[in-house]
């Protein structure tokens, strides 16, 4: 259905777009696409776009929503840098303050918080996306680099993890510090160069002034310009190598299509006379019938899921607060301490792969903290190279020719969340098991 004409300037030229940013009701195709050549924000949309790879149940658009999550992170972070001051002595004050007496402090607080925690889940989930659709795989389009732009997914998801476990040392309470210290006692187990990592990353041996600065500029500065620099990348990468990977299985599956004549057009080397044109049989990935306008299609759902996004967050943060203990206090170890929620699964299998057998211990934070991950995330980064199955997989939800890898995969995770609720739910003082139902002792803090 066409939309009612607006009372603007027409542009007069390709390229020269009379809106400010773009318009949300273009009325012609050439305006449409205008729109995208002369916008800066809309440089990495094409001008078409395929139907089916805007499908809501394809990607749920889960990569804008980690958009919207991760840039609602930074601007509910920057009014917290005018008030939060990286101080061993005064950092909890601060804290205190943007909780209970700066108006809307605890707010702007908890959506900084929440967007965080759920850029992790979002993250992780658009990851399984990818992977359980085979969109790694490159399909039909000349020199397309999809694997290239997993490897990048990868390094941004941990990116992420790193960016969410350096702010939860800012508040300097003693949730943080001591989950702070389970998550650094882990890279000191690396043989040889454990301890020297560990210094590397808290600034010395002990957490202390040292360790809050340099997590404090790598959560401000550092990781989220890396983060930022990477997603332009990843960005640009799916436009070059032609879209979602829905785009190219549509493209392959369906039959090849005739296409109009255009008689505008004159192909002299055909030797067609001006006014007449060839009758094409054609398989493209823009075919009239099946791609729409970015401008407003794209444009418009990518709208809602970021609002959508910010209403929920926003909602969110006005019934979960968030969490501030007492100061941190190295003298006195909670019972138990836990690692922050997204490591609790390598906290459990570090605990999982310590064997004691008389003198002899077979130390777990190696085994379960060090080579584990490491062998799981080498083969997640390579996994595009080493996957034999063919391209008409790519793209499309759980293929057969894809099921046996894909059921790994989800048993693997399957195995994550376990472990992750284990450890969240089932661990008591002295990392003890219990179950729901079961009281914890009452213990006193250890001195």
């Amino acid at each position: 259905m066409r939309l009612p004409s607006l009372n603007r300037t027409k542009p007069e030229a390709p390229g020269v777009h009379a809106e400010p940013l773009w318009s949300l009701r273009p009325q012609s195709d050439r305006e449409a696409g205008d729109a995208v050549v002369s916008n800066f924000m809309l440089h990495w949309f094409p001008a078409k776009i395929s139907k089916a790879s805007m499908a809501w149940n394809y990607s749920f658009w889960l990569g804008t929503v980690s958009a919207a999550l991760f840039f609602l992170t930074i601007l509910s972070g920057l009014p917290l840098l005018f008030l939060y001051v990286p101080s061993v002595e005064r950092a909890y004050q601060s804290v205190k303050d943007i909780e209970f007496v700066i108006t809307f402090g605890s707010w702007i607080r908890a959506v900084h918080r929440i967007s965080a925690h759920l850029m992790v889940i979002v993250v992780a989930l658009h990851l399984m996306r990818v992977f359980l659709t085979g969109a790694y795989k490159n399909g039909i389009g000349r020199g397309q680099q999809r694997e290239i732009n997993w490897v990048i997914g990868v390094v941004m998801f941990l990116v992420t993890l790193f960016l969410s476990f350096t702010g939860y040392l800012l508040p300097w309470d003693q949730l943080a510090f001591w989950a702070v210290t389970v998550g650094t006692n882990i890279a000191s187990s690396i043989p040889a160069i454990g301890p020297a990592v560990r210094e590397l990353l808290i600034g010395g041996r002990n957490i202390d002034q040292p360790t809050l600065i340099r997590f404090y500029v790598l959560h401000v500065v550092f990781l989220p310009g890396l983060l930022g620099v990477l997603f332009a990348y990843h960005m640009w990468r799916v436009r070059k190598d032609g879209g979602l990977a829905r785009a190219d299985a549509q493209c392959v599956l369906e039959s090849p299509r005739t296409t109009d004549a255009v008689p505008t057009k004159t192909y002299t080397l055909l030797g067609v006379a001006r006014g007449t044109a060839p009758t094409v049989t054609t398989r493209t990935l823009e075919a009239a019938d099946t791609t729409v306008n970015a401008v407003p299609d794209l444009t418009r759902r990518a709208l809602i899921a970021t609002l959508g996004t910010i209403a929920i967050v926003s909602i969110m943060s006005v019934f979960i607060a968030s969490p501030l203990e007492e100061p941190a206090n190295a003298l006195i170890t909670p019972n138990p301490a836990k690692a922050p929620w997204y490591f609790l699964w390598l906290q459990e299998i570090v605990t999982d792969t310590t064997i004691r057998i008389g003198s002899f211990t077979l130390n777990g934070a190696f085994v379960g903290g060090v080579i584990l991950p490491g062998l799981l995330v080498g083969l997640m980064t390579f996994w595009p190279w080493l996957d034999r199955s063919p391209h008409l997989a790519a793209g499309v939800w759980l293929p057969r020719d894809r099921r046996r890898q894909n059921i790994v995969f989800l048993l693997l995770v399957l195995f994550i969340l376990a472990l992750t609720f284990v450890g969240m739910v089932l661990r008591g003082p002295y990392w003890n098991f219990y179950w729901p139902w079961e009281a914890w002792p009452d213990i006193p803090g250890r001195i």
